[in-house]
């Protein structure tokens, strides 16, 4: 039987029943309005997702075309390139930047003008023409025999030996020519500050300063420095959970294979790396430690939310969102919502009494809760306010604390060289490959930040009388 037989036998009973058959028929009416209003809905979500599909379409093409190009492949793209550059070097009124006269002179050569080179006549009046120049001089290592003694004390029935404040090692045999401690220290340096490879590290030392290393040798002396220097490493962690905030990012790692992550803790002062298998919260919480105080600032991956009460999520991801959803529909709405963080971080930078800051932060949170109120119309604007209300407690709190940014680029700054190392070397071979890279560079790293010598930490750490 068909739908409108089975229709007709329902309604033929309410013949002699108008009341009835105009309240069937209203009740009828009013869910064909429903219907039509979430057919008008689909299809404004189909027309959403033709559009998405139609703009991923041509960022597909768009990579794959760029994936073709071998040259420049991380080039800026054309549309975000600027057109009309600045002039090279310093904008006007900027003093200008030459090599200092050094401070001290090894050698005075004077080159006396006795006749034209030309013509062999005399000159008149001669005038001196100083220069200075700076040279490397020839390297050649200096080589230290160390001859020490071991006996047997008869009164303690022990095995003692002598010491030399300049030994590194006890070792003897094949492993008694040893590299001093500043050789040390610049291996360490030019590998995990630098980033050179084992292998460019060893040919530096070796063409530069005549010191032969094999690859592997370097490796093992690296691997000793890092056991040296770990309590350091981990003092390092501790101060940082001190600190009033703490930058964080993370980037996949390798390790033997992948499933491995890289993670960066860093304050203005200090960095520490950490290669894990894994990107989850506990390892995060390790890390933090379960009662961190201060502030953490990171993006909006979900490991981070509510890990401590405290956090500023970056606004260099918000605005990029932003963008993104702009750039095929713009609005008016995201105009706004670009506008208040943009407000945020300007006022950031004024110098307005108390009572007048707290006043203008208020108004940008209630301004905020207006704009993320309400679900917006179309996929690209919703997107961007489920982001945004998600976060809303965490929007602000930059202005609250001085030292806190309203960005995470700290954390992606730290975490460049890493990048960069890692498409030279592909990560590391081994966890104690890992470990030992973690520990150096997170030194290196809050050497460079506080304009502190590597070299002489290294060298420090690396005498035998540094751990005795």
């Amino acid at each position: 039987m068909s739908q409108a037989s089975v229709l007709k036998a329902a309604l033929d009973p309410l013949r002699d029943r108008p009341e009835e058959l105009i309240e069937v028929i209203l009740r009828q009416a009013g869910v064909i309005e429903q219907l039509q209003k979430e057919l008008a809905e689909l299809k404004q979500q189909i027309k959403d997702i033709n559009d998405r599909n139609d703009g991923l379409s041509a960022k597909v093409e768009a990579l794959e075309k760029k994936a073709a190009r071998q040259a420049a492949p991380f080039r800026i793209d054309e549309k975000h390139r600027v057109l009309e550059r600045k002039r090279p070097g310093r904008a006007q009124g900027h003093p200008g930047v030459f090599r200092a006269v050094p401070d001290h002179v090894d050698e005075e050569i004077v080159v006396p003008l006795g006749a034209c080179p030309h013509c062999q006549g005399r000159v008149g009046p001669r005038r001196p023409v100083v220069q200075y120049i700076e040279e490397l001089p020839v390297v050649r290592p200096h080589v230290t025999k160390l001859v020490t003694e071991e006996a047997e004390c008869p009164h303690c029935q022990t095995q003692v030996r002598s010491t030399h404040p300049l030994q590194v090692s006890l070792a003897e045999g094949a492993a008694a020519v040893q590299l001093g401690p500043r050789a040390l220290g610049l291996a360490t340096q030019l590998s995990k500050q630098h980033g050179l490879t084992m292998r460019k590290t060893c040919a530096v030392l070796r063409e530069a300063f005549g010191l032969r290393l094999s690859p592997g040798g370097l490796s093992q002396a690296l691997a000793r420095m890092a056991a040296k220097l770990e309590p350091a490493y981990e003092n390092l962690l501790v101060r940082l959970r001190a600190g009033p905030c703490l930058h964080s990012d993370e980037t996949s790692w390798w390790v033997g294979g992948p499933g491995y992550w890289l993670w960066v803790l860093t304050n203005k002062t200090m960095t520490i790396y950490r290669v894990a298998k894994g990107r989850g919260r506990d390892l995060l919480l390790e890390m933090l430690g379960p009662e961190y105080a201060g502030v953490l600032v990171s993006d909006c991956l979900a490991t981070y939310d509510d890990v401590n009460p405290r956090q500023q999520k970056c606004y260099s991801h918000h605005l990029k969102a932003i963008r993104v959803a702009g750039e095929d529909h713009p609005s008016a709405w995201l105009d706004k919502v670009r506008w208040l963080l943009q407000e945020a971080m300007a006022l950031k930078g004024q110098t307005l009494a108390a009572a007048d800051r707290a006043q203008r932060r208020a108004a940008l949170e209630d301004r905020g809760r207006e704009l993320l109120a309400a679900p917006r119309p179309t996929t690209q604007e919703e997107k961007v306010r489920r982001r945004l209300e998600k976060q809303q407690d965490h929007l602000f709190t930059f202005l609250d604390v001085e030292e806190v940014e309203a960005t995470n680029n700290l954390a992606e700054r730290q975490l460049r060289p890493a990048v960069i190392a890692r498409k030279v070397s592909c990560g590391n071979k081994t966890l104690q490959g890992a470990h030992t890279w973690e520990i150096l560079t997170s030194l290196a790293a809050t050497c460079t930040q506080q304009a502190a010598s590597f070299v002489q930490l290294v060298g420090q750490a690396a005498l035998l009388s540094a751990t005795r």
